[in-house]
């Protein structure tokens, strides 16, 4: 039976193996990537293809590249109409998600929120 001292050499020497081969893996992985990516692109330079025609983003860099929109528009960036306004400050809430800290800060104070209807 091994010894204490004994396995935990052969488990560092097994930990840096895997490092070693984890290492290898992210290098394969950069050089297809990097192949694969190349080929892309002349096939698109070949076809007179740009990003824009894929429906993707140019993500300026090495990286994922962008996604392809989908037919209906995402809710986020959407303007929402003003439901509450001061006056006094010009402050505005779309009454969408949390109380504004001014809004708040005018209730406690005694103010309703139909003061600052629109």
């Amino acid at each position: 039976m091994p010894t204490y001292q004994e396995l935990m050499s052969r488990k560092a020497a097994l930990e840096k193996e895997a490092a070693a081969l984890q290492e290898q893996i992210e290098n394969a992985q950069r050089v297809e990537r990097a192949e694969v990516i190349n080929q892309i692109k002349s096939l698109m330079a070949q076809h007179g293809i740009s990003f824009t025609e894929l429906g993707a983003r140019s993500s300026g860099g090495s990286g994922g590249g962008g996604r392809a929109r989908s037919a209906k528009p995402s809710p986020t960036g959407r303007k929402v109409a003003v439901k509450f306004r001061d006056e006094a400050t010009g402050n505005t809430w779309s009454g969408r998600g949390l109380q504004p800290n001014w809004l708040k800060n005018a209730l406690a104070g005694g103010r309703k929120l139909e003061d600052f209807a629109v």
